[in-house]
């Protein structure tokens, strides 16, 4: 017990000396706007202001948390902090690439930095007019961002000189998908990027054959009533359901992106190549719980799945403003937490950590497009284990 509890105030040591909090805010504001959560309460976020040389300098995370596909598990998510702004903490922990210090976080530290709050289920693309007549669920995500932003543009961010759009996971693909709509909102001059942290979800088959995540991503757009949100340069070539695949949309962003993503991203291992639905007797949960436990064969499997992410990666063409850090991790989400983005022990790639690249390539010190050796190479990685 006494290990147990030395653990615990270690750990509790090292988040308290590693991030800082920040409180939320709710933007009330937006409701009259119709820009509400699942549920109808108001969007929130946290918001650290920056100092120094960095007052005129903005870096806005749109949370994550995956989506829901309809009626029913939007209903659900309300009971939820992913659905409703009523049950979201008070306050959070910004450490990563939202720290305010010079040694976590060398580029970034000194700028406004902000966490939006992920209640729509829709990565911020759905806008329906009238609510579920039955549910009472609104899906209002396009219209949150929209106010959101209105919000920051009259606190400060119509002076920005530099700005980043970014996220993780579903937030990343909505700062993907957003990526040129926020270009246009700020000053001619700024300079203006765009950030996807484990936001590349490809469109490829399950363990069984079948195309889940295909299917899922089209009921989604479908419950949001997202295709007039997604970016016309794809929904004018294919179906809106495909536009929600960053390899079907990132070719004709203008806004220079940088893609962090592990190649072995566990989200999509767990959720895209063996989800319940196709592994019904369970033989892939110890696996996708912990990569140590998967067995020859699904090791395999795992390793065709990276050819298919690098394919849908190279199908991108080459471009001179996108940079890309795709190490052989087991992870998801690396850019938000100190051990992954930069701490003395984090993960490199040719020898350079995420912050590093990131930061090069914001600031164009150095071309970064790096793609890791197949794991289990990487003896840097940390690779994530799940309950």
């Amino acid at each position: 017990m006494q290990l147990l509890l030395r653990a615990i105030f270690a750990l509790l040591i090292v988040l308290i000396t590693e991030g800082h909090p920040v409180d939320i805010t709710y933007l009330q504001s937006a409701v009259v706007k119709g820009a509400v959560c699942l549920d109808g309460s108001p969007p929130a976020y946290h918001f650290d202001k920056g100092f120094g040389a960095g007052v005129n300098n903005w870096f806005i995370q749109l949370e994550g948390g995956a989506w829901c596909n309809n009626a029913t598990t939007c209903l659900e998510r309300t009971k939820t902090r992913l659905g409703s702004s009523k049950l979201m903490v008070k306050t959070v922990s910004f450490s990563g690439i939202l720290s305010n210090k010079a040694k976590f976080n060398p580029d970034f530290y000194n700028w406004n930095r902000i966490r939006i709050r992920y209640c729509d289920g829709s990565s911020f693309t759905g806008d329906v007019e009238a609510a579920d007549p039955k549910t009472k669920v609104f899906y209002r995500g396009a219209r949150i961002f929209s106010a959101v932003m209105e919000d920051f543009l009259a606190k400060g961010m119509k002076n920005a000189q530099n700005a980043i759009l970014a996220g993780c996971s579903a937030g990343s693909l909505a700062a993907i998908l957003h990526c040129d709509r926020f270009k246009g909102l700020l000053p001619p001059g700024a300079k203006v990027k765009c950030l996807s942290d484990a936001g590349f979800f490809i469109n490829t088959q399950t363990i069984s054959g079948t195309s889940h995540i295909e299917q899922f991503y089209s009921e989604v757009v479908n419950t949001h009533g997202s295709a007039k949100n997604l970016p016309q340069s794809c929904t004018s070539r294919l179906k809106p359901g495909l536009c929600f695949f960053p390899q079907n949309v990132a070719q004709q962003i203008q806004t220079p992106l940088f893609l962090v993503n592990a190649a072995y991203d566990s989200w999509q291992i767990k959720n895209i190549l063996a989800p319940g639905v196709a592994d019904p007797r369970g033989t892939w949960r110890n696996c996708k719980l912990d990569i140590l436990k998967c067995s020859s064969a699904q090791l395999q499997t795992m390793q065709a799945f990276r050819s298919e992410f690098l394919k849908a990666l190279n199908s991108l063409g080459p471009s001179s403003t996108r940079g890309y850090y795709i190490n052989s991790c087991y992870a998801h989400c690396q850019t938000g937490t100190q051990e992954t983005w930069l701490r003395d022990d984090s993960p490199v790639l040719s020898g350079t950590t995420i912050a590093k690249a990131v930061g090069d390539w914001y600031y164009e010190r150095k071309r970064f497009q790096e793609i890791d050796c197949p794991y289990p190479c990487n003896k840097t990685c940390k690779n994530r284990n799940f309950e």
